[in-house]
């Protein structure tokens, strides 16, 4: 019978931005590093050109991707395995800006099949944890060209002036479409899911520990990579739509985002049933308790970090606290439940 699993931090080291103390003290567990920005939760994906690193690693000692494939109705239920196969469809990420990152953007599916022969692209959402600045989408239109003089110069004062810089706040959301360039503002601290891939085109590098000219195109070129980007302007409004603020429900994301991904917000206050299914969930706030059936009681406390099997049968948290829900998109005959 699978079971609900309690996650350690998963942190891959020597990123290329600085990072890590909010995952720390979030956590309540003793910090390794300023490189260590990112803790991949639930995780069947490897960073780009690793073959495990990235992969999540059980208690027992097993991979979750062999799991998976093992058992990818249990882990995954009958409905969603006939739809999308033994593919859970996301990674879910904290992560802790503790420099802004560079402006990039992810291809669309179409994009990686045709061009990286990948099975996803990468769409990607955020719950805010921590408040900031964040850059989201140009705010006029923009040649091929002059993106392309912007990134071959390195430009970077030019390059974010064109981009809407937005705050946000602790319980916002935001749906960042493939192709979308964006940053997120040092200090930002957030969960994050995502298709399953590590795919990103780099518009800048200039203050990073990395090598854009080499590694920054997806192994294409920027002629060809940059083709994916959105060179679009985007009105206030526009951007206004993929931000969503104070909600809660089992759907709080922007509606653009539901052939991806769910993020719910729940507050608990007593004891509520949760929805069964593949989930990850992280406790933001609060001391609660978490039961499934032929599962005994698993404390779990702010910064607790737990994946959820299918298999796992009316799940309910006890006690006075807040969680996040963290689930690919439905199959069918879903309702979302939203409140302010």
């Amino acid at each position: 019978m699978l079971k609900p699993v309690l996650l350690s931090s998963n942190q891959p080291p020597n990123r290329f931005y600085r990072g890590g103390s909010q995952i720390a003290a979030f956590r309540a567990e003793r910090g390794t590093g300023d490189r260590v920005p990112e803790d991949w939760i639930a995780s069947t994906t490897t960073i780009t050109g690793e073959d495990q690193l990235g992969l999540t690693v059980l208690p027992d000692g097993g991979r979750l991707i062999d799991e998976i494939i093992a058992n990818p109705v249990g882990w995954l239920g009958e409905k969603h395995v006939d739809r999308f196969g033994a593919d859970t469809k996301i990674l879910v990420k904290l992560l802790d800006a503790g420099q802004r990152l560079p402006v990039h953007a992810h291809p669309d599916a179409a994009f990686a099949h045709a061009h990286l022969g990948r099975r996803h692209g990468k769409a990607e959402a955020w719950y805010i944890l921590a408040a900031g600045e964040i850059y989201l989408g140009l705010t006029h239109d923009v040649s091929a060209a002059d993106l392309r003089g912007l990134v071959e110069n390195q430009d970077v004062e030019s390059l974010l002036g064109l981009m809407h810089a937005v705050t946000v706040n602790e319980g916002d959301t935001v749906f960042v479409p493939p192709g979308l360039l964006h940053a997120i503002g040092r200090g930002v601290f957030l969960a994050e899911i995502q298709e399953p891939e590590d795919l990103s085109i780099l518009l800048e590098w200039r203050d990073f520990e990395l090598d854009g000219r080499a590694n920054g195109h997806l192994g294409l070129g920027f002629d060809s990579a940059l083709m994916a980007v959105d060179r679009r302007g985007a009105s206030d409004d526009d951007i206004a739509r993929l931000i969503t603020s104070g909600l809660h429900g089992t759907s709080v994301l922007a509606r653009a985002s539901e052939e991806f991904f769910r993020i719910g917000r729940t507050h608990v206050d007593g004891a509520l049933g949760l929805e069964q299914g593949f989930a990850v969930l992280i406790v933001i706030d609060g001391d609660l308790t978490l039961i499934a059936e032929d599962f005994g009681p698993m404390h779990i406390v702010r910064g607790s970090t737990v994946l959820m099997p299918f298999a796992a049968q009316r799940p309910q948290v006890v006690g006075r606290g807040e969680l996040i829900e963290l689930r690919p998109p439905v199959t069918s005959g879903h309702t979302a439940r939203v409140t302010s």
